[in-house]
């Protein structure tokens, strides 16, 4: 009869698992109600989780929406979470891919401010079809805006531009 109780044991899941696991799904849902209603459409929840999250706009104090998450994580477990994880780190992973192309930009915008030809050889060669006399425009009223202690309006507007170029 001992032997049988741990075969139950070994197949019994830690309550300390079920916890994490818990709060795995809860703090899911959170990420989840960051997301507009056109978003929550395109993942395909069963109605109660739908009607959930719609609700949780109504939902104004703090404790109230800590319970509601809560609801929500339960919810969840009857959802294809991992699917959901997924998506998430889709979104996570462009988000961070436009983050270094902003960095990139930007790095690419001060060393065009400082002169650098190497700079402007790089641009046009990642981006053959900019257009190199509105830049130099760009660069040397951003100059003169540095000389003269003024805002950097150029220097913005030459952001800007390299923004709108297809550049990656």
């Amino acid at each position: 009869m001992q032997h049988d109780d741990w075969n139950d044991t070994e197949e019994r899941v830690s309550k300390s698992e079920i916890k994490r696991n818990l709060l795995a799904l809860q703090k899911l849902a959170e990420r989840l109600l960051e997301l507009s209603p056109g978003q929550w459409e395109q993942l395909n929840f069963d109605r109660k989780m739908m009607e959930a999250l719609h609700e949780s706009q109504r939902v104004k104090g703090h404790n109230a929406m800590r319970r509601h998450i809560r609801r929500l994580g339960k919810l969840l477990r009857e959802e294809d979470s991992e699917r959901i994880a997924a998506l998430f780190n889709s979104i996570d992973s462009r988000h961070e891919e436009e983050v270094r192309r902003f960095h990139r930009l930007e790095q690419l915008r001060d060393r065009l401010m400082q002169g650098g030809a190497d700079a402007m050889t790089e641009l046009l060669r990642l981006c053959p079809n900019a257009d190199r006399q509105r830049i130099q425009q760009f660069v040397r009223a951003g100059k003169r805006e540095l000389e003269q202690e003024k805002p950097p309006a150029a220097q913005r507007k030459l952001f800007k531009y390299l923004k709108e170029l297809p550049i990656k």
